[in-house]
């Protein structure tokens, strides 16, 4: 037999987010975020040109960093900048480190095997041990630090984890964006359900993380993305860096963020997006819809 017999009626299928920010029912809309802003010089450096010269729109701060400090200096002095807060729980580089804002015996079950905040290779380890009070206390004094600097920031996302690696954390990090009046970039599909069923705009489509493309080619593999972007809100997490003798020294992925250098500061890429119609946007329609 043919059709559905249970007499329920289908759910209505979602808007797009796109749509639900303003835009035509055919845009294709991008958010070009540059991630790990604050985490060493070459790398402020290479964002804020990557802004500027480039067409990143916006990008995520990580507090703990040992450059974090310089990088809100350098956000002082470009209230144009629009930014969110790289909640960070994770520190990857082996030889360079950096721990939490809290202090550590206040939140030991977020330190690592160094007593700093755990290496990515242990990130397992981390989610089954951190406790949901010593999050929200170091995600607190990540976000408290920004906002007594003075910045304004849009959106939350996180460092080395998905969705916050946890139903807990995610759920966390969504009523902090709550109450601080931010957004939160959503990236695996349970919570862009959960949330789009809260009428929250959360991209429509599969997220991009550039380090998980190939090095070789990627000028060409970003070319053809762009050229495939589907109809409705995409967002890229680019990793741009100047790629010199600091990053060199400090960052085994300093060839990932090198490449993503090259292509957002490309003329080409910009004329890229306005031969292909679409529309790079920042976080902030998206703040306003949160809240």
């Amino acid at each position: 037999m043919d059709g559905d017999v249970s007499g329920a009626a289908a759910p209505a299928p979602l808007v797009r987010s796109s749509v639900l920010l303003g835009f035509a029912p055919g845009a294709r809309v991008l958010i070009v975020n540059a991630d790990d802003f604050g985490m060493y010089h070459g790398i402020n450096t290479a964002i804020v040109r990557s802004i500027e010269d480039g067409v990143v729109s916006s990008c995520s701060l990580m507090v703990p960093c040992p450059w974090g400090l310089h990088a809100m200096h350098l956000l002082r002095q470009r209230p144009e900048i629009r930014f969110g807060i790289h909640l960070t729980l994770v520190c990857e580089t082996v030889h360079y480190r950096w721990g939490p804002l809290t202090a550590k015996h206040r939140v030991p079950s977020l330190l690592g095997e160094t007593g700093e905040l755990a290496s990515s290779a242990r990130i397992p380890e981390l989610l089954a041990r951190a406790r949901l009070e010593e999050v929200e206390l170091e995600f607190r004094a990540q976000i408290d630090a920004v906002v007594d600097a003075g910045l304004t920031p849009t959106h939350l996302d996180w460092h080395c984890l998905a969705d916050g690696g946890r139903e807990d954390i995610f759920d966390l990090t969504v009523a902090l964006a709550k109450e601080y009046g931010l957004a939160a970039r959503v990236w695996l599909d349970p919570g862009r359900q959960k949330l789009r069923r809260r009428d929250l705009p959360v991209v429509d489509h599969d997220f991009l993380d550039s380090f998980s493309l190939a090095i070789d080619g990627k000028s060409a593999r970003y070319a053809q993305l762009l050229r495939d972007l589907p109809v409705g809100l995409s967002e890229w997490a680019v990793h741009p860096g100047l790629g010199n003798e600091e990053a060199k020294a400090i960052d085994n992925g300093w060839r990932v963020r090198q490449t993503d250098y090259e292509f957002l500061t490309s003329p080409r890429t910009r004329e890229l997006l306005r031969q292909e119609g679409i529309t790079v946007i920042d976080y902030r329609p998206l703040q306003r819809a949160w809240s």
